[in-house]
């Protein structure tokens, strides 16, 4: 039995969605992809998965709704936002546990990815926490 981390991960375009795909793989996740954000809810109420990796520009319903949807569906999975914006509205992270925008590193998303499916007894407890770590470890490279 494999015991990958399963990621949901939601684009509507195509090409981004193979390449990061294409990567998220190599990093050793398991990754399901979805190119429709209404396909992904009903996915999402029938799939299992540990973590929703979200593209916050999408036709027929934005990311961060989608974070909403699936956060009513499954409070504990953890949430990641991707956009071309550098910042976003903090409302529209009100359900997303980490947002990362233009000039991104992959590094950094992957990282935060493996910290957010950690254990739950070894989860950190609050965003700010995982900033924290996540700036400690950044100084620390």
């Amino acid at each position: 039995m494999e015991n990958r981390t399963t990621v949901l991960y939601v684009d509507d375009n195509p090409k981004s969605s193979r390449l990061l795909t294409s990567v998220l793989e190599e990093c050793g996740f398991r990754v399901i992809t979805k190119n429709d954000p209404i396909e992904a809810l009903a996915l999402c109420q029938r799939t299992y998965f540990d973590l929703a990796l979200l593209d916050y520009e999408m036709p027929l319903m934005s990311g961060s709704r989608l974070a909403e949807e699936i956060k009513f569906l499954a409070p504990d999975v953890p949430v990641v936002l991707i956009s071309g914006r550098s910042s976003l509205p903090s409302a529209e992270l009100a359900f997303v546990d980490a947002h990362f925008g233009f000039g991104t590193a992959l590094d950094d998303l992957v990282w935060t990815m493996r910290i957010l499916v950690q254990p739950k007894l070894a989860r950190m407890p609050d965003h700010r926490a995982i900033q924290r770590a996540m700036t400690q470890w950044a100084d620390s490279t």
